[in-house]
């Protein structure tokens, strides 16, 4: 009975306002937003101690001062309402809890080898991207300086992306890749475009065209990217010349896709994962869809919760997608908080959860090049790098 209290009041803290005391919502004045000191309030009582002027606020936890401007969407919360729907489940049974971990043990020899970041040092992170070559890792996350850049060993090397009006500077970035040849490329939903910079945070080129909310993205072995606008509901193939500067090519592939987020390349055959949010249907909860296209984007597969669910005993709600090194499509779940493999396109789907314990709210997925499995967790705020 203490552990249910103990998870009741958990559930209150997480999807309220802890100065109104009102339940969060997707819209209007109870809508979560982030302030630069990493405290949630509604939109609400951001406007309330913004005063009427609503330029300066103080967080009321922290003391910490702040330009209304400087909030932002909570991505985490608003994504977990998303989860939870209009009838507001209770958080235990939409992550899957209540089932005692409904996923299965990971396979033996997948370890958890290292965790970065933490509450403070990344903010809300979005999205995670990893260097074949260097052994690098990208995030993109909600602080100050929004793309973080850490070595194999874990330490911090670089920060950079600002909030601003620059050509360069990052408002709002949603996913991040790293090109063979060393660029960082991220998606910016605060000016919809596509941003990439070099590993010591140089700005080289900004596309702003034509995109309605550019969202996911990944890079092909030839450092060309392939990037979802979700609001358009298409795929793009970006190919440009990032140390001149020069953007190429920027070709429609794929239309009539169903708000399309995350998505991957596999680096061997060249085929093209994607994540769709599907709306929800009269009391149906929204789900997703996972589809798998060849490298000459014909449809090869796809399996939406409804179909996984046939399989796997409980609701899947997929938010980040990446290929191994044998061409297996790995999705994380933020319902069971697990990271599951569907196998090959061609066996799509199979279904191993890989990791089924440790992680809060799985949003991000990458490979490194000695394959590591790279898991950005953005329930608490950190990088989880596990290996065999």
């Amino acid at each position: 009975a203490a552990a249910a209290a103990e998870e009741d009041e958990a559930e209150l803290n997480l999807l309220e306002c802890r100065v109104c005391f009102e339940r969060y919502g997707p819209g209007g004045q109870r809508r979560p937003r982030n302030l630069p000191c990493g405290h949630v309030l509604c939109r609400g009582c951001v406007g309330a101690l913004g005063g009427s002027e609503r330029r300066r606020l103080e967080c009321p936890f922290c003391r910490r001062a702040c330009g209304s401007a400087e909030t932002s969407d909570c991505l985490p919360l608003l994504q977990l309402l998303e989860v939870l729907g209009p009838a507001g489940g209770s958080v235990p049974s939409a992550l899957g809890r209540s089932g005692g971990g409904a996923a299965g043990p990971a396979p033996a020899g997948l370890g958890l080898r290292l965790s970065l970041g933490g509450w403070g040092s990344l903010v809300n992170p979005t999205g995670v991207a990893a260097c074949r070559r260097s052994g690098r890792l990208a995030v993109a996350h909600d602080g100050k300086k929004k793309i973080h850049v850490f070595g194999p060993s874990g330490s911090c090397l670089q920060r950079f992306g600002e909030r601003g009006d620059a050509g360069n500077d990052i408002k709002y970035p949603l996913d991040v890749t790293v090109t063979s040849d060393g660029h960082v490329v991220v998606t910016d939903g605060g000016d919809r475009s596509v941003k990439a910079f070099d590993f010591e945070g140089r700005g080289v080129l900004a596309v702003r065209e034509g995109f309605c909310l550019p969202w996911g993205l990944d890079a092909t072995p030839e450092s060309e990217i392939i990037l979802t606008d979700s609001e358009a509901g298409a795929l793009y193939r970006l190919t440009a010349d990032f140390r001149k500067g020069k953007l190429k090519k920027c070709q429609m592939i794929r239309s009539q896709l169903i708000s399309p987020r995350g998505v991957a390349v596999s680096q061997t055959s060249g085929a093209v994962v994607v994540i769709e949010h599907l709306k929800a249907q009269g009391l149906n909860n929204s789900s997703t869809r996972v589809k798998i296209f060849s490298a000459e984007m014909d449809l090869i597969g796809q399996m939406d919760s409804f179909g996984l669910n046939l399989i796997f005993p409980s609701k899947i709600y997929t938010t980040a997608v990446a290929f191994d090194k044998e061409g297996r499509v790995i999705v994380t779940d933020i319902c069971s908080q697990a990271v599951i493999c569907l196998g090959k396109p061609e066996e799509f789907p199979i279904f191993n959860p890989l990791i089924s314990h440790g992680l809060s709210y799985p949003v991000g997925l990458t490979y490194t090049a000695n394959n590591s499995l790279v898991v950005l967790d953005s329930g608490d705020h950190s990088i989880k790098i596990y290996s065999s």
